[in-house]
């Protein structure tokens, strides 16, 4: 009778094409007709959450009835990306995201780029919270002699050992730049750009020696080649040792590829998409061979009851914080048309939003805002402070630099370089506007609005105030052009973007929209020429 309940939990675990097995104790091995040599291990997979936490309950409670089948090892890994994204992440800083991993179970966590999008300090306080390994073999304080983090974490499944190896795309010291360094200008952490390839193979090597009979590298990396020239491919190529790549990073849904890596083995290469699009499903046989599928999230029939409560309690929680009405629109405020991110390659009428709050609760001349920074669409009818942070959810500290004319003219020439391809450095812009020739990549006619409303040609010589965000001063967006310039002190209370967006439509606009934002101003005109 109880090989036959076990051939039946084992079948219904059959998802996306394979059965799935996990973990048992040795006597309910043998009561199955298994040995620990018999036994295949299962490794569920994600990567690029994003906040998305409901998928949560599902990995677990995956992983949860596999272990109820009792007739493999199994384990769930995370490869990063999990702080940040909507509204949960946001408006507690990582904290409510946490909250709920901490009830997964996680046998390995790869940081991601989005890790340290509140700050290094922020991050680490975080992830001492997590009742799991956090791995990267590429995280380093500046000058340190050993990474911030092990570089891999090794389990040991009935007779054998998987080691999972943690790396992290050197680029993210260029998305989230202003986290690697303080208000200074001085380096506090390194990825090691120069020595990646080197640090991610000594893992794995180190690995190999102490064991492991399987390397899995959890890899927040990526598909497309970045400036710096790394993505997963170019990885595996570099290095040798390991069996699998779990990737992420560019949000591909990558069931299986296969890429040859430097000692001539084929070594496949997967990624789940984002969001808890499909949770992705590595399996071991008993007799070693290796296979990967991808699963829709909400095709797996198995939850967490653990996890779901925690997720319940952070939903309670921010549905609390955030149902407040702010204020109320009669059109659509808009960063995308279908499907694409026109505030990262034109003026909208949100950027027109988002700029003109900060220019006013910063008291400045002119407010620059990276399109990159502004993220969700606000839909008409009631603005509530759930759709605020979900437009601006990094709560980005503001500041008032001053700048000159010239250095104004060269940040709007490098951030408009490649309009009218999508950059998330294009600048929104309130109290100024010039005209962008995208054949010559050049700009001119930049104009200074004037008190009155009217506008009179910027002068290079002379020094304007200028609201932004610290992201943007300290190099995270704008490609460093504004990084030396001086801060100035304000009285402002306001503190963040989020805030200053809030209070603009709630106390400068009365709480309604005008209609002078119903498209975009002008502000910005481009010339296909």
């Amino acid at each position: 009778m109880k090989k036959n309940i076990l051939r039946m939990m084992a079948a219904i675990l059959t998802l996306g094409g394979m059965t799935a097995m996990t973990a048992c104790s040795d006597s309910d091995a043998d009561d199955a007709g298994l040995s620990p040599q018999d036994k295949s291990i299962v490794i569920l997979y994600e990567n690029d959450v994003h906040c998305s936490i409901t998928g949560y309950a599902q990995i677990a409670g995956w992983r949860d009835a596999i272990n109820l089948a009792d007739t493999a090892y199994a384990a769930a890994v995370s490869v990063g990306d999990f702080l940040q994204g909507s509204t949960i992440g946001a408006i507690s800083k990582g904290q409510y995201v946490i909250d709920v991993m901490r009830h997964v179970g996680y046998d390995a966590i790869a940081l991601g780029n989005h890790e340290f999008d509140y700050g290094i300090d922020r991050m680490t306080s975080l992830l001492q919270q997590l009742d799991a390994p956090v791995i990267c073999a590429n995280y380093y304080t500046t000058d340190a002699a050993a990474p911030c983090y092990a570089p891999y974490v090794m389990h040991q499944y009935g007779n054998r050992r998987v080691a999972f190896v943690g790396a992290l795309t050197p680029e993210t010291m260029l998305l989230e730049r202003y986290a690697f360094y303080d208000s200074e200008g001085h380096q506090l952490a390194d990825l090691r750009q120069d020595d990646f390839y080197e640090l991610v193979q000594q893992a794995v090597s180190d690995a190999r020696h102490a064991g492991a009979d399987y390397v899995v590298l959890l890899s927040h990396v990526g598909e497309q080649t970045q400036s710096m020239g790394f993505d997963s491919h170019q990885l595996v190529t570099h290095i040798s040792g390991i069996d699998v790549v779990l990737d992420g990073h560019t949000h591909s849904v990558i069931e299986a590829e296969t890429v040859t890596d430097a000692a001539g083995k084929p070594v496949v290469v997967t990624q789940t998409g984002t969001q808890f699009a499909n949770i992705g499903k590595l399996l071991i046989t008993a007799d070693g061979h290796i296979s990967v599928s991808l699963t829709p999230t909400s095709d797996v029939p198995y939850e967490s009851s653990a996890v779901t409560a925690a997720i319940d309690a952070v939903n309670s929680l921010v549905d609390e914080q955030t149902r407040q009405a702010v204020g109320i629109t009669d059109f659509p405020l808009v960063v995308s048309e279908n499907g694409e991110w026109v505030v990262r390659s034109s003026e909208t009428n949100m950027g027109d939003l988002v700029t003109d709050a900060l220019r006013h609760v910063m008291q400045a001349d002119i407010a620059l805002v990276n399109g990159g920074g502004i993220r969700n669409d606000i839909a008409a009818g009631t603005i509530t402070y759930a759709d605020i942070v979900s437009v601006l959810p990094f709560f980005n500290p503001l500041l008032k630099i001053r700048a000159t004319g010239e250095e104004i003219i060269s940040t709007l020439r490098q951030c408009c370089a490649n309009t009218p391809e999508s950059d998330g450095d294009f600048p929104q812009c309130s109290g100024i506007r010039f005209t962008i020739h995208t054949h010559s990549h050049t700009i001119d006619h930049v104009q200074i609005q004037l008190p009155d409303g009217t506008y009179a040609d910027i002068d290079p010589d002379a020094t304007y105030t200028v609201a932004l965000t610290d992201y943007c001063h300290h190099g995270g967006g704008f490609h460093d052009a504004l990084i030396n310039c001086s801060i100035i002190p304000t009285d402002s209370t306001v503190y963040d973007d989020a805030q200053a967006l809030s209070e603009y439509i709630a106390q400068a606009l009365g709480g309604t929209i005008p209609q002078r934002y119903s498209a975009p101003q002008g502000r910005i005109t481009i010339l296909d020429d």
